[in-house]
């Protein structure tokens, strides 16, 4: 059975791999390319869809919550700052929105690419300390537990496939 973990590190990768467009379109947009409306209108939607409600939701909703049923077990708990994290990434796909609305090319880069930054370290954090800390920290049957809970989130999520491959 695969673990939470390595689900969670496999979803990373596609947001990564996001990032990376979105890297790479602000740099063309720095050297005079046009902004793409339609893709950042992907980019937020794949955020929003893909990492906010089906990824996030279940850090956030599963996995931190059985993390802090177990705090003590831990040496520290870095929940509350991947809570504040996750929380800058919104506000970063905010601010790309507005800079649409504004026509503001420049507001459009710096958040976005605020967003990059940003999610590269966040994924770093969790893949290398936040996840250990939960496999050392949770037991087999609450990860299995967990397990369940991820898979009523992918079968409610049935647009699941569009957000794999939109960008």
């Amino acid at each position: 059975m695969e673990k939470t973990t390595q689900l969670l590190v496999n979803e990373h990768k596609r947001i990564l791999s996001v990032a990376e467009k979105i890297e790479e379109e602000c740099v063309k947009i720095k050297k005079g390319k046009n902004v793409d409306d339609e893709f950042f209108r992907k980019v937020i939607e794949f955020v929003r869809n893909y990492a906010d409600k089906f990824h996030h939701a279940k850090e956030e909703d599963i996995l931190f919550k059985e993390l802090c049923k177990n705090e003590e077990k831990m040496h520290c708990n870095p929940v509350e700052q991947m809570l504040y994290e996750h929380n800058l990434g919104r506000d970063f796909i905010k601010g790309i929105e507005e800079g649409m609305k504004k026509r503001d090319r420049k507001m459009i880069v710096d958040n976005a690419l605020g967003y990059v930054n940003l999610i590269r370290e966040h994924i770093f954090k969790e893949d290398n300390i936040l996840y250990p800390i939960a496999e050392e920290t949770l037991s087999k049957k609450t990860q299995i537990e967990m397990l369940k809970k991820f898979e009523k989130i992918e079968k409610s999520n049935s647009q699941l496939e569009k957000y794999k491959s939109i960008l």
